[in-house]
């Protein structure tokens, strides 16, 4: 029997809140597939995508040789600019905070002089964002391919953003020729991350009277043996996936599916089969392509009555709630470890706060002394020596005082922006402010969590509130 007492959930696997949202008025929940429903072992998974892409390159002549996937290179929520051949961090404002050419990180003198003037706007194509873990691969892929492009070792001349959209194409074509699906389909095993809790959530779901919708770019036949792979294990006997599901929706061509008036098929039988759709969609179907609009009108509900569960920050969580006024849940799998490293980095946190309030003092006694010593040699007539050569002193020794102050602060803030990545710190922050991401996800996401799972322990009946907006001016005692 169920234990009605919270359980301990570690803050990693909480699910946090930017717009209130109350799960018991959601009559709908649909869910993406690749890294939402069925998560993968990224190193695994990209590090293929790499080496295909890289094979193709080789195949035009390219010297790819001794080139290799690397992880930690890049991560989500860096922006390519197309420009310069360069991979940047901005915070919420746009105002780049760290930057690499190629595979070399920029000194923060050249760092200014490209970007002193420049603000990050996604909406300018010279900017590509990479936010969902499937981009990891090419943003690797594109700073060695620069780095290759300036000591003129490729066989034909490029700019920036056409280096950028030669390797965007030729990693793309490693999703789209069905060579990388048949690969993960042949050995599940190596790539998906099991995760048992995920099939009782949605359980909870679906017991608790909400629709589930599968709604996935996939095909059919991928979608079929990865949800029978993850989940089929991890449900009551004689009880399959599909039975999870009241619309599966494979091939949705997303973020069209939600902007656009396509046909839907219905997939007849497991080859994938397919016929067109003549009628309304009916609970338990399986279908190819369509539109939300169709689904709404079919099953009868719309707008916040819908939540939508996904991991790209555009194809899913953005157009849904931009077009069709949906609640959004963005799946950050890379939220677990950043907050355990920021629960690590905490001491270290609160001495660093401690010596930041002594050295605002200091530099307020600092300010005051330097004013004092100002007025002292503007007066009429002159004051003092004795007066003037006390003010100077004390200028002295607090600017010493600073000095070492500062020497006390540099390593621990440095440790502070090298938390889960030495090269771009945590995903959520630049610097001290928030990260060009973490402005997306407060904009589009009404929730985010690390893993569908999460659900399990906030229940079907879960009220999400977020927290109270603060404000530089607000009182100490209100702020978090």
């Amino acid at each position: 029997m169920l234990n009605p007492e919270l359980p301990e959930v570690p803050r990693g696997r909480g699910i946090f809140c930017n717009r209130t949202l109350n799960m018991r008025s959601v009559k709908a929940i649909g869910y993406d597939m690749d890294y939402t429903l069925v998560d993968y072992r990224v190193d695994a998974f990209e590090r293929m995508v790499y080496a295909q892409a890289q094979q193709r390159l080789a195949s035009e002549g390219w010297p790819t040789e001794g080139l290799e996937f690397d992880a930690r290179m890049v991560t989500r929520g860096l922006v390519i600019d197309t420009e310069l051949g360069n991979l940047v961090k901005a915070n919420r404002f746009g105002f780049v905070k760290r930057a690499m050419h190629g595979t070399r990180m920029l000194e923060f003198a050249e760092q200014r002089e490209a970007y002193a003037q420049t603000l990050v706007d996604l909406s300018d194509p010279r900017w590509v964002f990479l936010n969902t873990l499937f981009s990891l691969s090419e943003g690797c892929l594109f700073a060695q391919a620069v780095d290759l492009l300036d000591r003129g070792a490729l066989p034909r001349p490029f700019e920036y953003a056409s280096l950028y959209r030669h390797v965007r194409a030729r990693v793309d074509a490693q999703h789209l020729e069905g060579h990388l699906k048949a690969e993960i389909a042949a050995a599940p095993d190596r790539y998906v991350v099991q995760d048992p809790e995920a099939a009782q959530a949605l359980l909870d779901q679906k017991n608790a009277g909400k629709k589930l919708l599968l709604i996935t770019n996939s095909e059919w036949s991928f979608t079929s043996k990865m949800m029978a792979h993850a989940y089929d294990r991890h449900l009551p006997e004689g009880m399959t996936w599909r039975q999870l599901f009241d619309l599966v929706i494979v091939s949705a061509r997303k973020p069209a599916f939600f902007t656009e008036r396509g046909p839907f098929f219905e997939v007849v039988d497991e080859s994938g089969l397919l016929r067109p759709l003549v009628g309304p969609l009916h609970l338990g179907g399986m279908y190819l392509g369509g539109s939300a609009a169709q689904v709404e009108r079919d099953l009868g509900v719309s707008g916040d009555e819908i939540l939508y569960v996904g991991d790209h920050m555009f194809g899913d969580v953005h157009v849904s709630k931009r077009t069709l006024s949906w609640r959004t849940a963005l799946v950050l799998r890379e939220l677990e470890g950043e907050v355990l490293a920021l629960e690590g980095y905490r001491p270290i946190e609160v001495q660093l706060m401690a010596l930041m309030r002594e050295k605002e003092t200091l530099e307020a006694r600092l300010s005051r002394a330097r004013l004092v010593l100002q007025r002292l040699r503007g007066t009429q007539p002159k004051p003092t020596r004795a007066d003037e050569s006390e003010a100077e002193t004390r200028v002295h020794e607090l600017r010493n005082r600073l000095l070492a102050l500062d020497a006390e602060i540099a390593p621990l803030a440095k440790a502070g922006t090298e938390l889960t990545n030495a090269r771009w710190g945590l995903l959520t922050r630049a610097g001290n402010d928030k990260s060009h991401l973490t402005r997306q996800i407060e904009r589009y996401a009404d929730i985010y969590t690390s893993r569908v799972s999460n659900f399990l322990h906030a229940t079907p009946y879960a009220y999400f509130r977020s927290p109270r907006g603060n404000l530089p001016h607000d009182p100490a005692g209100n702020k978090e």
